[in-house]
Parts: structure tokens; sequence; C-alpha cells
């Protein structure tokens, strides 16, 4: 059971897929969601960052962080910053850890915008990247914004991590006719009501080709943007591992052939 040091029941939301877009002159509302599980030595960061984009401009936003059973101070570091700002920021805990895709998921179900981010609590993206993210739903072109990777010259991303990513991208491409350039990224923003479509199921990193999968197969296109990316090492705390890559096979298969 996750402990809500703060609750706020979830807003419903009605579903309007005939056309699927909102003009950019309505008024909407950011959710920034980011999950994190022991990441003490960049939480604090992180959110001082995405507090002072999100105090930047008009849109409306709200940050909601989902702290995954963290064992370090990660979680004291969140409430820190949670009593300093108020209302902009909300923390949902747990006791133990289930995985990214189970408290990227308890975000969503908190969320209340219109427009919904997922950010990694690591300092590898940079929420200066917003603006550019947000510009073609903002905009009404499009529904679902990924932030490439592979989309300009990111030198320092390791050879073995870059021939991962190439080849499950490429299998996502081929299975669901995708034209997608970066199915793993950790920058992927949405429009609420497409994520109302959607019943996800993983709980670890594997929730990265699930939602993929299902937003292709469901018809939407991803419009890509290009991302600026500073790639830790496992000694700087990165998580992903070997196996992970091996779920991500086994979801993408069971999402084409089995779901």
């Amino acid at each position: 059971m996750f402990r809500q040091i703060i609750t706020h029941a979830p807003r419903t939301r009605a579903l309007s897929l005939s056309k699927g877009r909102t003009p950019h002159h309505m008024p909407m509302k950011l959710s920034i969601v980011i999950p994190v599980y022991n990441e003490e030595s960049t939480i604090e960061e992180v959110l001082a960052q995405v507090i002072a984009v999100a105090l930047r401009d008009g849109l409306e936003k709200e940050i909601i962080v989902v702290d995954d059973g963290s064992t370090d101070g990660s979680l004291e570091a969140i409430q820190k910053t949670q009593l300093a700002q108020g209302e902009l920021v909300k923390v949902h805990a747990s006791p133990v850890n289930f995985g990214k895709g189970a408290a990227v998921r308890l975000g969503f179900k908190f969320a209340t915008g219109e427009i919904i981010l997922i950010q990694d609590a690591d300092l590898e993206l940079s929420p200066q990247e917003y603006n550019r993210l947000l510009a073609p739903i903002l905009a009404g072109e499009a529904d679902v914004v990924y932030g490439s990777r592979f989309r300009q010259n990111n030198r320092h991303i390791p050879l073995k991590a870059r021939v991962a990513n190439r080849f499950l991208t490429w299998l996502t491409n081929r299975l669901f006719r995708g034209r997608i350039t970066d199915m793993e990224t950790a920058y992927k923003v949405f429009r609420a009501e497409v994520l109302q479509r959607f019943r996800l199921k993983r709980v670890s990193f594997d929730f990265e080709p699930e939602i993929t999968a299902k937003i292709l197969k469901a018809g939407y296109r991803i419009h890509e943007i290009p991302v600026a990316y500073n790639p830790r090492t496992s000694y700087e705390g990165k998580k992903i591992r070997w196996q992970d890559g091996v779920e991500a096979i086994w979801t993408l298969l069971a999402c084409r052939f089995f779901e």
C-alpha cells in the first residue's frame, strides 16, 4: 500500500477523442510526475530545477512526486522541498519498492492536468527542455511527445547502451509500425485523455515498452523532439540492468501478440 503524504482525490476527466486535440488558446494544466527510488544525491537539485521551470511561465502546473520505497534520505529531501513549496508539490510514498512503472502509474492516478509529463529523479535530462516538449501539444499538433536522445549528437552515450536502445527501438518499430528513434527515453509527454484509453500493468522498467507499444497499437503517432542527455554510470546510481532489456523484449512481444 502506498502511504500518501498529501492526499488529493484524482479528478475524473471525460474522454473526448473524436478529434483528440484541444486548441492551443484554451487554458491547460501540466502534471509533472516524478518517480523516485534512492536518489538522495540528485532529487533536491531535480526538484529545484523543475520548480524553477514551473514558476517561470503562465501554464498552470502541479508536481507529483512518488517515492517508491527509498531506503536512503530521498523521502526526507522530498518532504523538505514540499514543505517549502506548499500546494505546488504533492508527495505520495510507498513503504516498499515496487518499481518505476508502479510509481509512474500512481502518479498518473493522482494527476489532474490535461497534459502529463514524466520526469526522472536523476540529472540525465534537463527540465529546461519542457517548453520544446510541450509545444507540439499546446499547438494542437500532437497527442504524444517523446524527447529523443538520438535525434541530436549526444556523444557521451556508451556504445553498449546505444546498441541496446537502438535494437529495442528497431524492434518496437517493426512490431507496431512506428517511426520513432528512442523508445526507452524517460521524457514522455501525453495528453491525459490518451492515457485513459489504456490499462497499464507493468511495474518495473518494462513500463517503457508497454506504454509505447499500446500508444502505437492504438494508432497514435509519437512526435519526437531532440533532447540533450547526460548519462550517468552504475557507480553514480544508474539502476537499469541487462535483465531489463530482456524484459523489454518480452513485453513488446506480449503486447503485440498476446494482448
